[in-house]
């Protein structure tokens, strides 16, 4: 016992830190190691895509008590695409994403091997890294707007074995947007623009179709439902594109002295976002890659 701790003071003299002597000692055995026959394998099943999609927890009250605009807020749906990004810039076996409202789904490749492929990994990994990309890009959105408390996303995964399976699912989350969309704008004219409360609006509106409530809002507000912003209709979808980059370089020339400035053009593969429809066939054939097995 005497020499593991003179090892241990020696390790941490040496700069290596609490961490070189967990690692030093890891093989070590004790009596209270049986508590790991209690964890569950959350291995998920290979040749699958792998989805975890996030939900902001209580987003309704949150959005209240922060002033988001009624029925979008551009602010907190560039935020929402702003920590997407970032998630996927860390966690490079995203293949895509698709986001609205307070939600973001994540698709992971379906031969990652990731965190070995455990559920609870990847869920955590990106949960985490969203939320707190939430808080720490809140102030170039959200200029004038204090914080006024952390907020929380839950999350949740599901496996989908074939590519028509995932393009169903986000077919479906497509759909979502279009239907939550379309309801939310006419309510919410109805609610600023006519004067009616919450309820009224909401009792207006009851047993209305799409139809109903687009003619709604040309009828009595001269809103053509089509010609709202793609961004709110459709959602954000991201993926990895190739992207030229010109930058400023300065350098030095063969017989001169003087260092001279020059354009260098630098491709780059970054997450961009789409405004688009990803229900029909079209954006799947535009981008073949996003569904290629050695993508």
């Amino acid at each position: 016992m005497l020499c593991c701790l003179r090892a241990a003071v020696a390790a941490i003299s040496a700069g290596c830190g609490a961490g070189c002597v967990r690692g030093r000692f890891s093989m070590a055995k004790s009596k209270f190691e049986y508590v790991r026959d209690f964890e569950t394998d959350d291995t998920c099943l290979p040749n699958c895509w792998i989805v975890v999609r996030l939900d902001g927890r209580n987003f309704h009250r949150f959005a209240e008590q922060h002033e988001f605009k009624k029925p979008n807020d551009d602010r907190a749906l560039h935020l929402m695409t702003k920590c997407a990004q970032t998630v996927m810039q860390e966690l490079e076996d995203i293949a895509i994403a698709y986001g609205q409202s307070d939600e973001y789904s994540f698709v992971f490749k379906r031969k990652s091997k990731w965190f070995k492929r455990r559920a609870s990994k990847f869920m955590t990994h990106v949960v985490s890294q969203f939320a707190s990309s939430y808080v720490f890009y809140w102030k170039d959105y959200f200029k004038d707007q204090q914080l006024l408390y952390p907020p929380g996303f839950d999350g949740r995964i599901v496996l989908y074995p074939s590519n028509q399976n995932l393009k169903d699912y986000l077919s479906w989350r497509q759909a979502d947007c279009h239907i939550n969309n379309l309801y939310n704008t006419v309510f919410w004219m109805l609610v600023q623009r006519s004067g009616l409360t919450p309820v009224q609006a909401q009792d207006r509106l009851q047993g209305t179709l799409a139809g109903d409530k687009n003619e709604i809002l040309f009828s009595e507000f001269n809103i053509n439902y089509n010609n709202e912003p793609l961004m709110y209709r459709k959602g954000t979808v991201l993926i990895w594109q190739k992207v030229n980059e010109v930058m400023t370089k300065k350098i030095k020339l063969p017989k001169e002295s003087e260092e001279k400035e020059v354009e260098v053009t630098r491709t780059r593969t970054k997450v961009v976002p789409l405004h688009c429809d990803i229900i029909g066939e079209q954006f799947w054939e535009e981008y073949p890659e996003i569904l290629a097995e050695d993508s």
